[in-house]
């Protein structure tokens, strides 16, 4: 790959932007994945697709993981939350948990807690069934486990088994009725858990998530209700108890001034509470901790204006201020970083698999009759005569021609034959005056728009309400780039659908380092051709809340590592959903549909239509039927 065509497929793609050192392309244009930045390992992505899909027999979509790089983000967030300690001279500790809630896979929380014993890696439980899971794992017995979300007594008594497993389970109190249960119960077994209290802060984060903190949030105590449940904890006599002070502004925090301020109302939080005699010995900072995923480090909803190093120093450094001017004990740190801690870690794999006509290619030049109608003659002579000078009269002339000839099949004055060749020529106009345009340093608006109109729309292999469900839900922006064919220049502009029946179901905004393209460029693809497209930086939250729209079900799925050698291991392979899955999701029962399906076949064998022989192949296929993929084959 020359230097030129590297550069044209860094500006276009971002690769080196947004990647933070996992991702890079090799000379044979391919990606690549390491396990850390500048580390000389690494995995070729189109050589180990094509391994899974020919020597593992697997089909696309594909979700690859790659536990190393949970543990590289982690090392970078500890690393930085050190660093920061060690240059401001912090008295406290820090502690890192990782919220399951954004990713509740067996295989992510049980990376996290191999570290648990280096860095004191805890978990965080937002719900009964992440409690449930997360009390039987094992993890180091000074790390931390942190019961969010709103509670009823079994959610507490599930806490309570954790307390006798000898686990550091905290639960953080959102209402004042929690608290008063977690009393009775703590009364009643004669064991307490650690107590933590969330405060509701007036300060706000930015970005998507700016509602969760504020006046308005949905979680956390008021000031008033503090000071209560400080009462109430030294009336039961377990004041003792209250370790931590907890609040949460908003995940993706894309400015780091909100961060700062943040911190140092929640500083003094802490401070006056500690004044008032309350032990607390952690402040929980919450989630935020943003990803950059277009690469642009702005204040934009899809970046952040930050580093990891820079969050942390700024964390620690307006705590520590607050405390010494306070006059209180720094505390430890507790980080719920999960978006950073897992969203470079998975990439999905899709390919394109068909084309959908904005207008009808590769047909015959039109040949104009003499009895052909107006409409159609003039729409010809705009079609033979654009050029670079005239191109946007011709084009707005060509608009009004497409009104005239719709208004006149309308009316039953031309034939569907007429409609179809002045289509052709409208569409032809259309393309030539865009390719005019090209040529212009700043194009007018109308011409980027209809770059999107032309734009190729390919039919992809999966579905984006499964796999990258943020996509459609909130507008995030992910990273969508071939994983092959980056030594040639992209030659066409595109958006991509998925196989779904929804109209919504379709990727038609992409990353860019100034703005928010809206259509990606590809390379240029015919029918019968692999060409693979990888969605990154999916691993946070995209699983969990994926649906199972039209009932496609999960990818197939691997997980792969990279030994000191340099080679990489396939070291697990799950299974995509089967039909028969999604039918048990559905709540369908399936030998009672192949019976339905039987009794429909012996009304056919009684009218005489088909054979029993005929009618027992057909029920064993259909039956058959229910073990294939829900992805397209």
């Amino acid at each position: 790959m020359n230097d030129e065509t590297l550069q044209y497929i860094q500006q276009v793609y971002g690769v080196e932007n947004w990647s933070s050192g996992y991702f890079d392309i090799n000379s044979k244009g391919h990606i690549i994945v390491r396990p850390q930045r500048d580390d000389p390992r690494f995995v070729d992505l189109k050589d180990l697709v094509d391994n899974l899909l020919s020597e593992r027999k697997l089909q696309l979509p594909l979700l690859i993981r790659f536990p190393q790089l949970l543990a590289g983000q982690l090392r970078k967030l500890v690393g930085a939350y050190q660093s920061a300690i060690q240059e401001y001279g912090y008295q406290g500790l820090h502690y890192p948990v990782y919220p399951m809630k954004v990713n509740p896979r067996r295989e992510v929380v049980e990376e996290f807690l191999k570290e648990s014993a280096r860095y004191r890696v805890g978990l965080e439980c937002g719900s009964k069934a992440e409690l449930y899971a997360a009390v039987a794992q094992e993890q180091s017995p000074d790390s931390l486990m942190l019961c969010n979300g709103f509670k009823d007594e079994a959610f507490i008594e599930t806490a309570m088994l954790a307390v006798r497993a000898g686990k550091r389970v905290t639960i953080v109190v959102e209402k004042l009725n929690e608290l008063k249960t977690v009393v009775k119960l703590a009364q009643k077994h004669g064991i307490a858990p650690w107590i933590g209290l969330r405060a509701k802060l007036y300060s706000r984060g930015s970005g998507k998530w700016a509602s969760s903190g504020g006046d308005a949030a949905k979680f956390g105590l008021t000031t008033s209700e503090l000071l209560e449940s400080v009462r109430i904890l030294k009336d039961a006599k377990l004041d003792g108890q209250l370790k931590l002070l907890h609040f949460h502004i908003g995940s993706q925090i894309t400015d780091i001034k909100r961060v700062k301020n943040a911190m140092k109302e929640g500083a003094r939080v802490y401070s006056r509470l500690r004044q008032l005699g309350c032990p607390i010995e952690f402040f929980d900072i919450g989630g935020g901790l943003g990803v950059d995923y277009d690469g642009s480090q702005t204040r934009f909803e899809s970046s952040v204006n930050y580093t990891v190093q820079e969050f942390a120093n700024g964390v620690v450094y307006v705590i520590q201020g607050v405390c010494d001017e306070e006059n209180v004990p720094h505390p430890h740190i507790v980080t719920e970083s999960g978006r950073f801690m897992t969203a470079y870690h998975t990439v999905f794999i899709t390919s394109i698999r068909d084309e959908i006509e904005t207008f009808a290619q590769d047909q015959p030049e039109v040949t104009i009759d003499a009895d052909d109608p107006q409409v159609i003659t003039e729409l010809k002579e705009l079609c033979d005569t654009i050029n670079g000078k005239n191109y946007a009269e011709y084009y707005h002339d060509a608009l009004e021609h497409k009104d005239e000839l719709h208004t006149q099949f309308n009316l039953g004055l031309i034939s569907l034959e007429d409609r179809a060749k002045g289509e052709v020529l409208f569409w032809e106009v259309c393309a030539r005056a865009l390719d005019e345009s090209q040529e212009e340093s700043f194009p007018d608006e109308e011409f980027e728009n209809l770059k999107k109109i032309l734009a190729q729309k390919y039919l992809c292999n999966f579905s984006l309400f499964r796999s990258a469900p943020d996509s459609w839900a909130i507008k995030q922006l992910f990273p969508v780039v071939p994983i092959h064919r980056l030594d040639e220049k992209p030659q066409d502009f595109a958006t991509l659908v998925d196989v779904t029946c929804d109209s919504d179901g379709k990727i038609d905004r992409f990353i860019d380092l100034k703005d928010v393209r809206e259509t990606l460029e590809l390379h240029d693809w015919k029918d019968g051709q692999d060409y693979y497209l990888g969605i990154f930086l999916t691993g946070a939250y995209q699983e969990v809340m994926g649906s199972h729209h039209n009932l496609f079900g999960n990818p197939n799925e691997a997980q792969v590592v990279i030994d000191n050698d340099g080679r990489y291991h396939v070291t697990k392979i799950i299974a995509g959903s089967r039909i028969n899955d999604m039918l048990q999701f559905a709540r369908y029962d399936q030998p009672q549909l192949l019976e339905s399906y039987r009794k429909q076949l012996r009304t056919q064998i009684e009218a005489g239509v088909i054979t029993k022989e005929v009618a027992e192949q057909l029920a064993n296929e259909f039956d058959a039927g229910a073990q294939r993929g829900t992805y397209l084959s």
